[in-house]
C-alpha cells in the first residue's frame, strides 16, 4: 500500500468503531433476549413443585402457557374458591377473562383495587382458551389445548387455580385457572 491519506485512515477508524458498537449491541440484545427466556423458564419453575397434598387440580404445568408470568405474584400455589360468574370476555393475549362474585366467607382474598375497580369481584382467568390476538403473546399457547371449560353469566361456579396478584394491575385473581366446576 503507498501512503493512505490522513482522510481515508480517519474515515476507517471511524467505520471500525461503529463495526464493533453494532457487533456489541447485537450480542447485548441477545443476551437480553436469552435472560428474558430463563427468566420465564424460571417463574415456571419455582411453582413446579412435587407436594403430594396438592391434588391433579393444580396442575402447575400450566404456568409454562402464562403470558408473561413475571407479573403475577403467587399467594397461594393452590386455592379454590366459589362464587357467581358476573362478566366474561376475551383478552388480547388469548386468555379469557371473568369475574366472579365470591360466595360469603371468601372476601379475605380481595385487594382493594378488586373492591374499587372490579366490583368486589375476584379475576379469574383460563389461559389460552382464545386465539390471542396480539404479536407480543408469540407462542406462549403453542402446545396447549384449553381444556377449561368457561361458564356462562349468572354460573355458580368453584374454582381452582393459583391465587396470585397481578402487578400490572394490583387485584387479585385466579391465574392460570386448572380446573373450574359447576355448582347448583
Amino acid at each position: 500500500m503507498k501512503h493512505i491519506k490522513p482522510q481515508f485512515g480517519f474515515i476507517l477508524a471511524i467505520l471500525s468503531v461503529l463495526v464493533l458498537v453494532s457487533c456489541a449491541d447485537k450480542k447485548e440484545k441477545k443476551h437480553k433476549k436469552k435472560d428474558k427466556q430463563e427468566k420465564t423458564v424460571a417463574a415456571s419453575e419455582t411453582l413446579n413443585i412435587k407436594d403430594s397434598n396438592l391434588s391433579i387440580d393444580c396442575d402447575t404445568s400450566y404456568w409454562k402457557y402464562v403470558y408473561n408470568p413475571e407479573r403475577l405474584q403467587v399467594i397461594d400455589k393452590c386455592k379454590t374458591v366459589s362464587g357467581v360468574i358476573e362478566e366474561t370476555n376475551a383478552e388480547e393475549d388469548g386468555d379469557q377473562h371473568l369475574l366472579l362474585k365470591l360466595d360469603n366467607g371468601q372476601e379475605d382474598l380481595l385487594t382493594k383495587i378488586n373492591i374499587k375497580k372490579k366490583q368486589g369481584d375476584l379475576v379469574i382467568e383460563a389461559i389460552c382458551a382464545n386465539k390471542p390476538t396480539v404479536k407480543k403473546v408469540g407462542t406462549t399457547c403453542e402446545g396447549y389445548i384449553n381444556n377449561i371449560k368457561i361458564p356462562k353469566l349468572g354460573e355458580h361456579v368453584k374454582v381452582t387455580g393459583s391465587l396470585v396478584i397481578d402487578t400490572h394491575n394490583g387485584w387479585s385473581e385466579i391465574h392460570p385457572i386448572t380446573k373450574i366446576e359447576m355448582l347448583k
